[in-house]
């Protein structure tokens, strides 16, 4: 067997030089257009696949949606008011907060009033049954034309409520009573949504009030959010006029307008008998807190007056 000798550079003391090929070095600028690209590439291909779907065939891109027209707006009955608000919004959600002796009952009346006189079929949810026919009718409302829908009926867990409390006196009185008074509000509040449900589905009225002014705020803020949403989709686009009243906001984003009433010093009769005092009318301040229906006016406050049922 025989053997050749082999020679290289190495072997004679000789380096290898390499010479790679040279490649453009990428910059800043031309990173972000290969980036461009490819992100227009991934778009195209999103929007495609989009199009070749059935269910999503009828999405409209929001550059195309047309504007929502403005909600039609009806007076409140109170003068001061409508120039505040701009009037009660139809298919929208309105509240009306304040506290005991603020005005709220006042300015229900009156709404439900101006409508009933308009011709238009009104309902009031009454959760605590303290609506006064007579009242309603000296402030002109056309009781013929309102579904008064009382709340608070007898429920199981009422039967034996007095058992219940004689139980609960001996073991710390207080707290059974808190607690069926929380279960009472709980039984008439989920009557309340059952009923408002029925009436939004039935769309055959011009205002739908719901009275919550007596509700504790804690239960009434036990209301699901998602119930709020419900009422305003159901009445997005229809003519009726929702009507909330209540101690505190509760809506949260599901109403269009928000108002604050307060009561101010009530004026007295000059012809009171002696040693007493009869009320003649009180001066109630509105606040327009929140409005979704357009620019803010240039106040945000207003007052009027509202006279005692036996002040004529």
């Amino acid at each position: 067997m025989s053997a050749s000798p082999v020679f290289s550079s190495a072997a004679m003391s000789r380096h290898f030089i390499f010479s790679p090929p040279t490649s453009p070095r990428l910059t800043a600028e031309m990173v972000a257009k290969i980036t461009a690209k490819k992100a227009t590439k991934k778009t195209a291909e999103i929007l495609a696949e989009v199009a070749a779907s059935l269910k999503l065939a009828a999405v409209v891109p929001a550059s195309c949606l047309e504007m929502r027209p403005a909600p039609e707006m009806v007076s409140s009955g109170i003068p001061q008011l409508d120039l505040l608000t701009g009037g009660l919004a139809r298919g929208c959600l309105t509240e009306i907060c304040g506290t005991a002796s603020s005005g709220r009952t006042s300015v229900l009346l009156f709404a439900l009033a101006r409508a009933t006189q308009r011709g238009e079929v009104c309902a009031l949810v009454d959760s605590s049954d303290a609506f006064d026919p007579a009242s309603a009718a000296a402030a002109g409302m056309v009781m013929s034309r309102l579904l008064w829908v009382r709340c608070g009926e007898k429920c199981p867990s009422h039967k034996h409520s007095s058992a219940a409390l004689r139980a609960n006196s001996r073991a710390g009185g207080a707290t059974g009573w808190k607690t069926l008074e929380a279960q009472r509000w709980e039984s008439q509040l989920g009557q309340m949504l059952k009923v408002t449900d029925l009436l939004l589905q039935s769309n055959g009225f011009g205002m739908i009030a719901l009275d919550l002014g007596d509700v504790p705020a804690p239960s009434a803020r036990r209301i699901p959010l998602a119930s709020w949403f419900r009422f305003r989709r159901a009445i997005e686009h229809t003519p009726t006029a929702l009507l909330v009243l209540e101690q505190q906001p509760i809506a949260g984003s599901c109403s269009s307008a928000l108002v604050k009433v307060s009561g101010g010093r009530p004026q007295v009769a000059g012809n009171s008998p002696m040693h007493s005092e009869l009320l003649d009318q009180f001066e109630i301040t509105a606040e327009l807190l929140c409005s979704r229906l357009g620019p803010k006016p240039v106040q945000s406050t207003a007052s009027f007056n509202s006279r005692a049922a036996w002040a004529g």
